[in-house]
């Protein structure tokens, strides 16, 4: 037996954290990094194109990880986990069925790992700002335009306020630590996708300034030191990376019967504090009462709010009569589940001759999207997650028998893709529908935190 005095060796748990290039570094950074415990042998990678192959570089990794951490598609999950002796699997990423997560979890089981899903406790970092954060039960209910509206009003107040966004690391992952974007030039020298360009541009041409990156510690405490307040803007249907002090949940009135159906949006929906159903100006007054009885039933405690969603096109004479492409937000319409959004009905209402369907002009690359993703209705949604794509989606959108091209992608689509193909924009922003208003119960907020008229 060893000495009294000798300490007994301590077992070294291997861990695989599953991921998305976003949640998962996240979890690893807070929790994993600095653990002599524990060593993580891999992420894997999913939903989103091109992140595999790389390595977590080693300046992020820390001093445990000399060599950094390979990431890997997902569909080997069972061959690393096997080869490399896993003790554990962390899942950590969002908008995925119950079901299908529990499939991911007998996987990793049928390994012999435990499946380990990190909560909020361990994994939000505190603030020594007041923190408003606006999450969603799905991907596509209206977080970025609620999260607009809210850092719209708090400027007009007086505040300064820090726009974090949730991740979107999937370029130089180094040199993508901590970022700040404060003007449109500012994502042409980040070389930034079109899904970043979709959530930041907009903040940025109404005046804001966004914080995002790979170390949320990092990008906090940068932001703490030029805002008055912090504002959370959440990703698909994560939750907060920062501990808030109001968490805004945003429901589909579109969407009924998913409240409780996908991970972490049940979470979200059980710990907010005020739910927004968003988009009931063009929803059924049933779906309306489902979703609101689906909110009551997880959350008594919650306020619920109603909000419209209205929809404007610079120049709706350009799509009467007209045969239209329509162009949506991309993570939207492919993980986020919808056949179609905004354009398409936009498209609708101003009096589209005719709906473009854009598999007819699908460059390979768009057509194994559709594969990918079934449910897409006759829309094209913005990818552009490497040059790769975004050659795709160009050619996709010239080779299109369209008379105009609808972009209801919150960018300036023309100036990413460089295309003279006509455009016209269809916007959408947050608008209060009945009572209690989401803006008097933020004031209320801000006075009790000492904010308001400060």
């Amino acid at each position: 037996m060893p000495h009294s005095g000798t300490p007994l060796p301590v077992k070294v748990a291997r861990v695989v954290i599953m991921g998305a290039a976003g949640r998962d570094f996240h979890n690893f950074n807070v929790v994993y990094r600095d653990d002599p415990a524990v060593r993580v042998i891999a992420f894997t990678a999913a939903q989103i194109p091109g992140i595999t192959g790389r390595r977590y570089p080693p300046a992020l990794a820390g001093p445990h990880y000399p060599e950094g951490i390979p990431i890997i598609d997902e569909s080997d999950l069972e061959t690393v986990c096997r080869h490399e002796a896993a003790d554990q699997v962390v899942f950590a990423y969002s908008d995925i069925r119950h079901e299908n997560l529990m499939h991911i979890a007998s996987r990793s089981l049928a390994t012999g790992a435990d499946f380990v899903l990190l909560g909020p406790r361990r994994t939000m970092l505190t603030s020594t700002r007041p923190v408003i954060a606006v999450t969603a039960i799905r991907t596509g209910c209206g977080k970025s335009q609620t999260a607009r509206f809210l850092s719209q009003r708090l400027r007009s107040l007086g505040l300064r306020v820090a726009v974090l966004r949730h991740p979107m690391p999937y370029g130089d992952l180094e040199a993508q630590r901590v970022q700040r974007f404060a003007t449109l030039s500012d994502l042409d020298d980040a070389h930034c996708t079109n899904e970043e360009r979709e959530e930041y541009e907009p903040h940025i041409v109404a005046g804001g300034v966004i914080f995002a990156g790979v170390d949320y510690q990092a990008i906090l405490t940068a932001a703490e030191r030029e805002a008055d307040i912090i504002l959370w803007d959440g990703g698909n249907n994560d939750f907060s990376f920062i501990r808030p002090d109001l968490h805004i949940a945003i429901a589909d009135a579109l969407r009924p019967g998913q409240a409780m159906d996908y991970h972490p949006g049940e979470t979200v929906l059980r710990s907010a504090d005020i739910v927004v159903i968003n988009k009931t100006d063009s929803a059924p007054d049933a779906n309306i009462q489902s979703v609101t009885a689906e909110i009551e039933a997880a959350n008594p405690s919650a306020t619920i709010v109603h909000a419209a969603s209205p929809v404007t096109l610079d120049d709706p004479d350009a799509v009467r009569g007209k045969r239209v492409l329509v162009v949506e937000d991309g993570p939207t319409i492919t993980h986020g589940g919808a056949p179609h959004g905004a354009g398409y009905v936009a498209a609708k209402a101003y009096g589209a001759a005719e709906i473009v369907d854009p598999r007819d002009s699908a460059a390979p690359e768009i057509r194994a999207l559709y594969a990918r993703y079934p449910h897409i209705g006759p829309v094209l949604p913005d990818v552009g997650y490497d040059k790769t794509q975004r050659a795709a989606l160009l050619r996709t959108i010239e080779d299109a028998a369209a008379d105009v091209i609808l972009v209801a992608a919150p960018l300036d689509l023309a100036s990413a893709l460089h295309t003279d193909r006509p455009i016209v924009r269809a916007r959408y922003e947050y608008a209060d529908a009945g009572v209690p208003a989401l803006g008097p119960l933020v004031d209320s907020f801000l006075n009790d935190h000492g904010l308001l008229g400060a």
